[in-house]
């Protein structure tokens, strides 16, 4: 029988991301080419991203039907299985024997024919149970803790339910759960300030409705206006100077107050997309960016040549060692490497990836990072360190250490970014009582952002 390309690209993407630790997105990409129908292209996103959102739940809603635990199968079989079960749980409009049948000849596609009677009579049973669409709640036994409940409930680790139970209460956290299992907006920066509504009207003609965002004046949310529109190829449309991105990261470089004739290092710039404002900012200045990885740097420098932005010097670095630069830069990002805890809707993957311990070693970093960021300001400079954690230790634990050894002191930058945001948005909404810059998905409808703004203490 053939199976549906988008289901195939689907199964495909998953085994990427399980076997080979890859991102769902660039696994999805790969195998959705120009070819692919943008039907098809649509399901196979749809598939692909709620298998992973909804993994432990289905996961539980599996071990149902099944007489051997879920994860003593081979990995194409229960991949197989789980998105069967999220087509008959989640698209009402999927027939059930569409998705039965091509998850069975995918596992034979995949040469584990001989599990796939057991893939059929599991995914049968499924469709025929009473409680295939029930709230999975009415399921649970009474007396399980409340972060278990959550956890098998909205599809998270319990360990990650606990802490943010512990800091953002019930009603709170169930909040951002739910939200971190909606697709997220496909927000774009339109960075030519000079001639916005053109870019507008280019993307209006590439086949998008353009709205405004939610944030700011130079963000647009786009839907695709002739039917659904797979990943690549919304890319491939945008004109040049507008860059996809969460408007809460477009917030970020604004947050630098860079002007005409500054000196900028962006310490952690791939994939590029804050280094690009910064291009475009600087105006007779000097912008440095740099990345650990040389490959990430090399497609970097190609999309943002695609994406019109002017050249920007490219420096292959480890920013946790001393830098190599005699001058120094009047502002830096430091833009780290984190848990991604608040890009859970976007990279649902990573939910399953992270580990406690994976906190501590990640902050050593974003230490490391901040102060040898910090240690190339100019005087008066100015540096942002910014994570997509929502995490504490990744966030405030790290710049409060730099500010308690008194080389830098905390600056309100909410004037700085209210000239950019819409008429009926208060800076003062996405700044925390501390001043720092705070987003969460519930709240902002955004990936959940941290941002800090020092300035480099007098010397002397």
């Amino acid at each position: 029988m053939k199976i549906s390309p988008a289901r195939a690209a689907a199964f495909d993407a998953l085994v990427r991301v399980e076997r080979d630790a890859a991102f769902a997105s660039e696994a999805l990409d790969a195998r959705l080419d120009p070819g692919v129908k943008r039907a098809d292209a649509a399901l196979a996103t749809e598939l692909t991203l709620g298998v992973l959102r909804w993994q432990r739940l289905l996961d539980f809603l599996l071990a149902r039907h099944t007489k051997q635990g879920v994860h003593s199968l081979d990995v194409e079989v229960l991949l197989a299985l789980r998105l069967g079960l999220y087509q008959l749980r989640f698209l009402s409009r999927v027939p059930a024997a569409a998705a039965v049948n091509d998850s069975v000849e995918l596992v034979k596609r995949a040469r584990k024919s001989s599990a796939s009677g057991l893939v059929n009579a599991v995914l049968r049973l499924a469709a025929r149970d009473s409680h295939l669409r029930a709230p999975v709640e009415s399921l649970l036994p009474a007396d399980l803790p409340a972060a278990e409940r959550l956890g098998i409930a909205l599809s998270h680790p319990t360990w990650l339910v606990e802490r943010w139970l512990a800091r953002f209460g019930e009603a709170s956290t169930r909040a951002l759960l739910e939200a971190n299992n909606r697709p997220p907006r496909f927000t774009a920066a339109i960075l030519d300030v000079d001639h916005p509504e053109q870019a507008r009207s280019a993307l209006a003609q590439s086949g998008f409705d353009v709205l405004p965002g939610c944030w700011l004046v130079s963000a647009a949310e786009l839907r695709p206006a002739r039917g659904p529109s797979p990943r690549r190829s919304s890319r491939a449309l945008l004109p040049p100077h507008v860059l996809i991105q969460d408007e809460a990261s477009q917030m970020i470089p604004l947050l630098a107050g860079v002007r005409a004739g500054h000196r900028v290092l962006d310490l952690c710039s791939a994939p590029g997309g804050k280094a690009a404002r910064f291009a475009l900012q600087v105006r007779g200045g000097l912008l440095v960016a740099s990345d650990v990885h040389l490959h990430r740097l090399r497609q970097m420098r190609e999309w943002l040549a695609r994406a019109g932005v002017p050249t920007i010097p490219l420096v292959v670095l480890d920013g946790t060692q001393p830098l190599p630069f005699s001058a120094k830069f009047d502002r830096i990002l430091v833009d780290a490497p984190c848990s991604g805890t608040g890009t859970f809707a976007r990279n649902p993957e990573i939910r399953w990836r992270l580990q406690p311990e994976d906190l501590p070693a990640l902050a050593a970093k974003q230490r490391a990072l901040l102060r040898e960021g910090s240690a190339q300001l100019a005087s008066g400079g100015r540096l942002v360190y910014s994570t997509c954690s929502l995490e504490p230790e990744e966030n405030e634990q790290v710049v409060d250490e730099i500010l308690s050894s008194g080389r830098a002191r905390l600056v309100d930058v909410r004037s700085i970014l209210a000239p950019h945001l819409l008429p009926d948005v208060q800076a003062s909404s996405l700044f925390d009582p501390r001043g720092f810059f705070r987003t969460m998905p519930p709240r902002h409808s955004t990936d959940g952002f941290f941002a800090a703004v020092l300035e480099a203490a007098p010397a002397g």
